[in-house]
């Protein structure tokens, strides 16, 4: 998967490098991380009115409950038509944010795994001559991540004739890519001998900013409703996603660990945002006026067709 999704993303951090991105790959990361949480947004104020719209019709889906106590297929029926009147869905999680970030988490792998096919472009010849100028096994994974880190050896080979079918030009492509972030190439991984302990700072750090949204939401949560539980739901989100984070900062180059970091930086700030604008109570206020307006409007148009009907 991530092999096909990092060709459409190693374009588009291509361009993100090449226009905004100052020249660094790690910024061009966080660009492109701000960029996508920017389009969840809408999604994301969609799932805070759907919180809130929960929150009215709960109290309904109760009384129905207390009303025909023991009766499940009658609550079953009386929930069911509340819900159609309502116009609510409960399976309307909405996912789209997770699956989004899920599609650019595998983009992003196949682009810093295979950044001469996907971000630079090369040939899979040029790339095969690359690989066979050092040595690589085709099949590893890593093998253009370690022509990039080698490529002071490819220049030796090339200046001694050694390294045929490939231009200059093409070597210092290569080598004019800032693939680094403090020194370090974002295609090692924490578990990669010989790396600085530093490294490890980046998983960490991954974990605790994918964990903010998910501790400031219950804490929200408790403020705003107080009986109601954390449930099973909050507590995939709160330690689900960051555990998750943490396998794949641990196991993957830490160019996947920069854009969660970044991840989870944006959907914190963009979580106290919505939830400032769109509070629960705010949102509810919205939908009851709103309502009440269509409500009104559909009265309204009831009294003209009657009086149509009477003359």
């Amino acid at each position: 998967m991530y092999q096909v999704l990092g060709i459409p993303f190693g374009y588009l951090l291509d361009w993100i490098y090449q226009t905004i991105g100052f020249g660094s790959y790690a910024v061009s990361i966080i660009l492109l991380t701000l960029i996508t949480r920017l389009l969840t947004v809408p999604s994301s104020i969609t799932q805070q009115k759907g919180m809130a719209k929960t929150q009215r019709i709960q109290s309904k889906v109760r009384k129905i409950q207390t009303k025909y106590a023991g009766d499940q297929r009658r609550i079953q029926e009386e929930t069911t038509a509340l819900y159609q009147r309502e116009g609510y869905n409960p399976m309307s999680a909405g996912c789209t944010p997770m699956l989004l970030q899920f599609v650019i988490l595998f983009g992003l792998i196949g682009a810093i795994y295979y950044p001469l096919t996907n971000f630079l472009h090369f040939t899979k010849e040029d790339v095969e001559i690359l690989k066979s100028a050092l040595a690589l096994d085709s099949k590893n994974i890593q093998a253009e991540l370690l022509v990039m880190e080698n490529i002071d050896k490819l220049k030796v080979l090339f200046a001694e004739g050694k390294l045929k079918g490939i231009e200059a030009s093409q070597l210092a492509m290569i080598e004019n890519v800032d693939f680094k972030i403090f020194g370090i190439s974002l295609g090692v991984k924490p578990t990669d001998k010989g790396v600085t302990n530093w490294v490890w700072l980046v998983p960490v750090l991954s974990f605790l900013t994918s964990m903010l949204s998910g501790v400031y939401s219950m804490i929200k949560q408790k403020q705003q409703n107080p009986a109601a539980g954390g449930g099973p739901m909050m507590g995939c989100m709160m330690f689900g996603m960051p555990l998750l984070s943490l396998y794949f900062v641990i196991n993957y180059p830490i160019g996947i660990g920069v854009y969660w970091i970044a991840s989870g930086l944006f959907g914190f700030i963009s979580t106290v945002i919505i939830g400032y604008f769109y509070s629960p109570k705010k949102t509810l206020a919205r939908i009851m006026v709103d309502e009440t307006v269509e409500r009104r409007s559909k009265e309204e148009n009831a009294k003209r067709i009657a009086a149509k009907k009477d003359e």
